[in-house]
C-alpha cells in the first residue's frame, strides 16, 4: 500500500451550518453550506465531521434531569467533584475506570477508547446546563453512512472522518482524533519499506486518520468557531480502507494496563 501526500494540501472550513437537531441530514446541510459559499466537493476529498454534530443528528443527547445516580456514581462524584448524574452517564458508557481524582475521570469507553469522561460532554451542546452529549453509538458506521450519502449526492469517491478532541497522558492540550472513518486507510503500515538510506522500517505505522483529524481541528477549533466540518483536499489515498477502530491498541500490546 502506498499513501503519499500531494506537494500541497488544502483545508476548507465549512461554516454556516445551522445548529444541528436530532434527525437532521448532515450531508444536505453540508452541501447547502458549500453551495452558499460557492464551493463543492471533488473526487478524492476527505470530509471531516465534528463528533458533536454527528452525535446531535443521531439523537445522542441525554437530559441529566432524568438520571438517577448509583452508589458508585455518587462515590466517584465526591472524589472527582463532578455532577453525580454526569458520572452515572459516564459509567454507563464505560467498561472500566482507569484513573480518578479531583476533576479527573479517565475511563475505557465501551468502544475501546481510553479517554476522559467517556467522551460525554456538555460544551457546545445547547444553552441548557442539564444536557449532555454522548459519542456516536458506532462512529465507523456513522462515517460509512455519511460517506455513502455524500457519494450518492455528489458523485466521485469521497472519504469521511468523524473527529473528536482527546487529551494525551504525557502531553498537555487536546488534539483531533479520528473516532470513525470510512474510505481511507486509518492506519498506514510502513513496515518493510526502506528509509532514505535503504534501512528497512520495522515498526513504523502512521495513524493517517488521526493526522487528518488533527489538521482539520485547526479550523474546527474548540470554542465558538462554529466550523463543524472541514474538507481536506489534495491527499493521494491508496490501498484498502481500514476503519478507525484499527487504530486501537489491543490489550496484549498495551504495556501500561
Amino acid at each position: 500500500m502506498n499513501v503519499r501526500a500531494a506537494p500541497a494540501l488544502s483545508l476548507i472550513g465549512v461554516a454556516g451550518l445551522p445548529l444541528v437537531q436530532p434527525g437532521d441530514d448532515l450531508v444536505s446541510l453540508l452541501v447547502a453550506s458549500l453551495d452558499r459559499s460557492g464551493g463543492s466537493l471533488r473526487a478524492g476529498d476527505v470530509v471531516v465531521f465534528a463528533q458533536k454534530i454527528v452525535s446531535k443528528a443521531e439523537g445522542r443527547t441525554v437530559d441529566l434531569r432524568r438520571i438517577t445516580p448509583s452508589a458508585r456514581a455518587r462515590e466517584l462524584a465526591r472524589e472527582t467533584g463532578k455532577d453525580a448524574r454526569l458520572v452515572e452517564i459516564i459509567l454507563g458508557e464505560s467498561v472500566r475506570v482507569v484513573r480518578s481524582r479531583k476533576d479527573v475521570l479517565i475511563v475505557e469507553h465501551r468502544l475501546g477508547f481510553v479517554m476522559a469522561n467517556a467522551g460525554v460532554d456538555q460544551s457546545n451542546v445547547g444553552g441548557d446546563d442539564d444536557l449532555a452529549l454522548l459519542l456516536p453509538a458506532d462512529p465507523d458506521r456513522s462515517a460509512e453512512r455519511l460517506r455513502d450519502a455524500l457519494q450518492a449526492r455528489c458523485g466521485g469517491t469521497i472519504a469521511v472522518i468523524v473527529n473528536d478532541s482527546f487529551g494525551r497522558p504525557w502531553r498537555r492540550g487536546s488534539v483531533g482524533v479520528a473516532l470513525g472513518c470510512s474510505g481511507l486507510p486509518a492506519l498506514h503500515d510502513l513496515r518493510g519499506r526502506p528509509d532514505l538510506f535503504g534501512r528497512t522500517l520495522r515498526i513504523t505505522e502512521v495513524a493517517l486518520a488521526d493526522e487528518i483529524a488533527a489538521a482539520a481541528s485547526l479550523l474546527m477549533g474548540q470554542a465558538d468557531e462554529a466550523v463543524p466540518a472541514v474538507v481536506v483536499r489534495g491527499l493521494a489515498l491508496q490501498g484498502p480502507p481500514l476503519p478507525a477502530c484499527s487504530l486501537l491498541r489491543p490489550p496484549s500490546e498495551d504495556l501500561f494496563r
